[in-house]
């Protein structure tokens, strides 16, 4: 059976993706991230967060496989994204298709002249 959890930047599965299709699987987990491209990544802040979703995975290697530990994975994760946004490390993507600025308002850094 298929569980899932999805946050607005983050979305994960039980399954594994074969010809662009997702198949339930009962010990792979899929991650997708930011699937609206509503940011900025380099591969380094992308890196950052999928290292973030290894040590919350294994943080519940005992417990089961639930949708409510996968959405509280989820939900760490989303925060860790608005953490990264914060500091700088990515930055709002202006030709997104959706620009609601969920992680809050983009910081302008003003001219000193």
């Amino acid at each position: 059976m298929l569980l899932k959890s999805t946050t607005r930047h983050i979305h994960i599965f039980t399954a594994v993706v074969e010809k662009n299709e997702l198949v339930p699987s009962d010990n792979v987990l899929t991650l997708d991230v930011d699937p609206d491209n509503e940011f900025n990544w380099t591969e380094e802040s992308l890196q950052k967060v999928y290292a973030k979703f290894d040590e919350l995975v294994e943080s519940y290697n005992d417990a089961d496989l639930t949708e409510y530990n996968l959405r509280r994975i989820g939900s760490d994760l989303e925060h860790f994204v608005r953490s990264l946004l914060q500091k700088g490390e990515i930055s709002y993507n202006l030709n997104s298709r959706v620009l609601n600025y969920s992680m809050g308002l983009p910081q302008v850094v003003a001219n000193e002249g």
